[in-house]
């Protein structure tokens, strides 16, 4: 047992790397965008009011609140992000989604469908991949911030 889930978690982090280059490719050249910063747009696009306090942020993406303020100030300089304090507590401050960065994150998704098929074209069937779509699930069910 503990062979196969080395053995697993090692093609799971290698099959992430070889989808995570694939995307970035496409990401920066038609978008403009790292994977990781669309990840941050996706995150936003789907929270209530389209804000998320940079600590949470940081929990959803599993990186640090210092790593989301480093990705958040140049998006928030060609305008896909803006910074809202909170009105109850000053020290409290959210990531808020712009129009802007809705559109690209939209735009962003058209891209990212399009990889995903041809990530799995040849070699899954629909069942293959209603399983598969399953088992990782279960694999994350725990984990904040599921984005599909």
């Amino acid at each position: 047992m503990e062979h196969l889930c080395l053995k697993n978690t090692i093609r799971l982090l290698q099959s992430a790397d070889q989808i995570k280059a694939r995307l970035s490719g496409d990401f920066a050249s038609v978008h403009g965008l790292s994977v990781n910063e669309v990840f941050l747009l996706m995150h936003l696009e789907q929270a209530p009011l389209h804000r998320l306090s940079r600590v949470e942020l940081a929990k959803r993406m599993h990186v640090s609140a210092s790593t989301v303020t480093r990705m958040a100030a140049p998006m928030e300089k060609i305008g896909l992000v803006s910074r809202q304090a909170d009105t109850r507590d000053a020290r409290l401050a959210f990531v808020v989604l712009s129009e802007s960065g809705l559109e690209k994150v939209k735009e962003a998704r058209v891209t990212f469908a399009k990889q995903a098929t041809y990530v799995f074209r040849d070699r899954w069937n629909d069942e293959d991949l209603e399983l598969f779509s399953a088992l990782l699930h279960r694999l994350i069910a725990d984990a904040p911030g599921d984005l599909t």
